[in-house]
Formats: C-alpha cells, sequence, structure tokens
C-alpha cells in the first residue's frame, strides 16, 4: 500500500478482506482485480505467482502442557482431538490427532472450541494470528502440510495497473521495465498532486483494486484492493 500510494498518488488503492471460500468468486466477479490466495489456483481462467510458505503451527490454550516447548510434531498430537473445520484451507489426507464428534463450520468457530478446550487446531500462522486471543498461543508443528499464498488475478484483464501492482508486490524497483508506474503526464506548471485514500483492511484473504481502470484481485489468509471507479476486481 504505501509503495503503491507513493508511485501511483492518483489511483487509490483499496484493500477488501474475504474469507478464502469467497476469495476465487470475488477474482471472477466485479468485486476485485488481484487477491492474496492460498494454492492450488484454477489456471483455467486464473492468473498466479506464488509468493511464499507459511509456517504451519497449533492454536491451544496458554495453559496446556504444549504451550511449555517451542515446537510440536504431528505425533505430539496423535492422543490430542483436533478440531478439522468445514473451511479448513488445508487438503489433509490423514488430519492428525482424534476427530471431534462434529466438524465446526468455521474456522473461527473452531478457535472458540479451543478457548473452551474442546480441542485443538492447526492452521497457517496468518490464521492463527487473525483470530488471536488473550486465552491462546500456538507452537509450530512439523509432519503436516503446509500452505502457500499466491498473488491471483484474472487471465483476461492483466491491465497496466495490475501489471504495476504485481511488480510491487514482487519487489520490482520503479526504474525497472515493468515496474513503472502507469500515471498520466502532468502539465509542467503544475504543482505535484497528493496521495490518494486508503481504506482500513479486512482479514482473512484481501483482494486489491485501483483507481482508474480496474484491475482485479487475502484468505484466508489469506487481502486485495479495488481503485479509483472499479471496472473489475484487482
Amino acid at each position: 500500500m504505501r509503495i503503491w500510494n507513493e508511485r501511483l498518488p492518483d489511483v487509490p488503492l483499496t484493500l477488501v478482506a474475504v474469507s478464502a471460500a469467497e476469495a476465487y468468486e470475488a477474482l471472477r466477479g466485479p468485486d476485485a482485480d488481484a487477491g492474496f490466495v492460498r494454492l492450488p489456483v484454477d489456471r483455467d481462467d486464473l492468473s498466479a505467482i506464488p509468493l511464499y510458505t507459511e509456517t504451519t503451527v497449533v492454536v491451544i490454550p496458554k495453559d496446556h502442557v504444549m504451550a511449555a516447548v517451542e515446537e510440536v510434531s504431528a505425533e505430539d498430537l496423535a492422543d490430542e482431538i483436533v478440531l478439522h473445520p468445514l473451511d479448513d484451507v488445508f487438503d489433509w489426507e490423514t488430519p492428525p490427532g482424534r476427530p471431534a464428534y462434529e466438524r465446526p463450520a468455521t474456522t473461527a468457530d473452531a478457535i472458540e472450541l479451543v478457548a473452551a478446550g474442546i480441542g485443538l487446531l492447526v492452521v497457517p500462522q496468518s490464521l492463527a494470528r487473525l483470530h488471536h486471543r488473550k486465552d491462546l498461543t500456538y507452537r509450530p508443528v512439523t509432519g503436516v502440510p503446509e500452505s502457500r499464498v499466491a498473488l491471483s488475478w484474472p487471465q483476461e484483464e492483466t491491465t497496466d495497473l495490475v501489471e504495476t501492482f504485481i511488480g510491487i508486490v514482487r519487489g520490482r524497483t520503479v526504474n525497472s521495465t515493468r515496474g513503472r508506474s502507469q500515471t498520466p503526464p502532468q502539465p509542467k506548471t503544475k504543482r505535484p498532486t497528493t496521495g490518494g485514500a486508503q481504506r482500513k483492511p479486512a482479514s482473512g484473504k484481501t483482494s486489491a483494486r485501483s483507481g482508474g481502470k480496474p484491475s482485479r484481485g487475502g484468505s484466508g489468509a489469506p487481502k486485495g484492493a479495488k481503485r479509483g471507479k472499479p471496472r473489475r476486481r484487482s
């Protein structure tokens, strides 16, 4: 957001938080020009650039015995009830631990059950932070799947603004060929304009849109942005 506002001060970028389940529909519809999503991505109509792999953690009560160690393994969870919410972002072959009688509808519901002492929850670290509670903590887990995060956008709409956003996310400098800002020329006699407004992001996943002709595009884990007068998603 900071770099975008520095390079394109006249093109507002709005972050929109959506759930992991809603992220792809937001990208395919008019709600986002580009977005941070969890792999895998359907490459039939979406483009994606892998960015990083998240640490997997187990969410536990602060007074749980595992809170005394720095890291746990999947085997350490074997005798524990491990909650498996319906919106789980992992593609488990066999979830660790013992299953609960019922699967919680959402990760947020599962967090409440962990706080109530019903079981534990294995999630990407960003979701543990998103649903942070003072009575809960988390520890890294080995021997379990990891979640990969990517920047995604609709294949048919790789506009100049989306290309600029991709360049910023990938760390291109303003002088690189593909990272140059697509700003309209300004009359020499005018003083430079100042930056545009930004909205406070929600959680989970995000999509991004920019002003002018929109480019399309968080869940979970994990955000997106809208442009000034949006055309479509970013």
